[in-house]
């Protein structure tokens, strides 16, 4: 099984390239999404969360606004949450792999894979990216998303033009929709026929 990771800083679209890894047949384990879960009614973290962030939970599961409030800018806070979220979603991804023992190909979406996670058991990592002014127009259009929060959260991530450095493949997303889809199905090609070395250099 080849394992790959996708991340991109806020903004970039790798929300809509893990879908189109998806539409390729590719597995996705979506890290997002599973937190959400997690934290969710019945999530497995809601007591927990609740414990050691008193009044960020309700019926619905933690309130994500009342816990980003209580974390923002708290260095030592965010790392206690982290101590809790993150082993959880460590189990959720084993059993992501157990499920999907037969696939040849998987992509693990991690958004804040180089600043937390790191790049231990994966065989290559796909960068999402797109310029700056269209990645800050995409952010603050989101509902709720203010200069202010949108400063702290790019100070919370390693810049684009580090991971793009860093990264085995960058997926354009500043680019028409159809033009980034043909980027993402000429790499699943590639690596469905090659290994990551051959592909690295077809792709430059």
């Amino acid at each position: 099984m080849m394992i790959l990771g996708l991340t991109g800083s806020i903004g970039m679209g790798k929300s809509t390239v893990a879908a189109m890894f998806a539409g390729n047949g590719v597995p996705v384990f979506d890290a997002d999404a599973e937190v959400h879960r997690l934290q969710g009614p019945g999530g497995d973290l809601v007591h927990a969360i609740e414990a050691v962030f008193p009044g960020t939970t309700g019926p619905e599961g933690v309130d994500r606004a009342k816990l980003s409030k209580a974390v923002l800018g708290n260095a030592e806070k965010l790392a206690a949450l982290e101590e809790l979220v993150h082993p959880a979603v460590g189990l959720s991804r084993r059993a992501f792999l157990e499920e999907h023992a037969d696939a040849p190909m998987v992509v693990f979406d991690i958004p804040l894979l180089y600043e937390k996670t790191g790049e231990t058991g994966l065989d290559a990592v796909v960068v999402v990216s797109a310029p700056a002014e269209i990645q800050r127009e995409r952010v603050l259009a989101r509902p709720g998303m203010s200069e202010e929060k949108f400063a702290h959260i790019l100070k919370l991530q390693l810049p684009d033009a580090e991971k793009r450095e860093r990264a085995d493949f960058v997926i354009d997303t500043g680019v028409p929709l159809a033009e980034t889809e043909r980027q993402v199905d000429a790499l699943v090609t590639c690596l469905r026929a090659h290994d990551v070395q051959y592909c690295k250099q077809c792709a430059r």
